[in-house]
């Protein structure tokens, strides 16, 4: 397998390629993409804060991003945020931009997954973080 740069271009190739070597190119070819995309344009993932009763506050210490008030808890919840990911919250929107896709998403996700709602209905309980525009959607 090899990458060859020829200016602008960088070329992944492989003679003569079996199944997992084809993958491998592809799974290069796209890391390599968002790279490229990242640094240009950046990521940017939107998120929305849903609460029915109990106002959710959310906030950004250092590190870490923190959800206070969640369903009334007494206690905070905190959740890291991935790379060089910047948070920023506007009102009930959040707004999480950098430069590498995977970070950027593993962010939202992990802010998401922090106010999952265990032993009640998700019909009823909807208050959360949820993702409301991922990077690269329309």
């Amino acid at each position: 397998m090899r990458i060859d740069v020829n200016g602008p271009q960088a070329t992944v190739r492989c003679e003569y390629p079996r199944r997992k070597e084809a993958a491998l190119l592809g799974t290069f070819a796209a890391h390599l993409r968002n790279m490229v995309v990242g640094v240009r344009e950046g990521f940017t993932y939107e998120m929305k804060i849903v609460y029915s009763h109990f106002p959710l506050k959310a906030t950004v210490k250092g590190a870490e991003f923190v959800i206070e008030n969640f369903l009334g808890e007494k206690f905070p919840r905190k959740t890291r945020i991935v790379g060089e990911t910047k948070v920023e919250v506007n009102g009930d929107q959040v707004l999480l931009t950098g430069p590498d896709v995977e970070a950027v998403g593993q962010t939202a996700a992990n802010i998401e997954q922090a106010t999952k709602i265990r032993g009640f209905d998700p019909r009823i309980f909807q208050d959360g973080i949820y993702i409301t525009k991922k990077a690269g959607e329309a």
